[in-house]
């Protein structure tokens, strides 16, 4: 397999992480990767789906410029920046990683509607399986779609899962020009002061 060993992980030269080439990046179409998750987390962070460097990575939010960690830290819910190879230290911290649809693609938009909606009703499966306090989805557009809510916004939803309350957090990627790293971390803290 082009790009590391099975499962996805990035090959290492001397402990210096390798780049994925384009044909890496190709292959990895279609991949998917394990969740961070656990039971009783206080809140289960869920991407869109994976973009192919982290489908390749086998890491979360793992292309450089993704704004999920920072605003990760810089929110509070984490002491330091992590970098996406540290994803299963979040566990103890009480905080996961999923995503709506599994599998990865190049972009987000690639995704149809029925997979959309197929996965909120996993999605909804899972948080029912693990309990979380909170479900984070990161990106409104496909939280209105997979959770047939075509007029949320950001911010706390009336929605719940069970016991498990729902925020909607804008979507972290570099392609999200609307929100930089001061508002996303803004939005993350707002999440963080609710879970407490």
């Amino acid at each position: 397999m082009a790009g590391g060993p099975a499962g996805g992980r990035p090959a290492t030269a001397r402990g210096v992480s390798v780049r994925p080439t384009a044909g890496d990046l190709a292959a990895a179409d279609g991949r998917t990767i394990p969740d961070v998750i656990g039971p009783g987390l206080r809140v289960l962070f869920c991407g869109i789906n994976p973009g192919l460097y982290s489908a390749w990575s086998g890491r979360h939010f793992a292309r450089p410029g993704n704004r999920f960690w920072p605003a990760l830290h810089l929110s509070g819910f984490t002491p330091r920046l992590f970098a996406p190879s540290a994803q299963e230290e979040l566990l103890p911290l009480g905080l996961g990683i999923t995503n709506v649809v599994a599998r990865g693609s190049a972009r987000a938009d690639e995704l149809t509607r029925e997979e959309l909606v197929a996965g909120g009703e996993a999605l909804r499966d899972k948080v029912s399986r693990y309990s979380p306090g909170w479900l984070a989805v990161l990106g409104v557009g496909a939280y209105r779609v997979a959770f047939a809510q075509p007029r949320a916004a950001v911010g706390r939803q009336e929605l719940s899962v069970g016991d498990t309350r729902v925020w909607v957090l804008p979507n972290p990627s570099g392609l999200n020009a609307r929100f930089q790293i001061p508002d996303l971390a803004a939005a993350f803290a707002e999440l963080r002061a609710a879970a407490g």
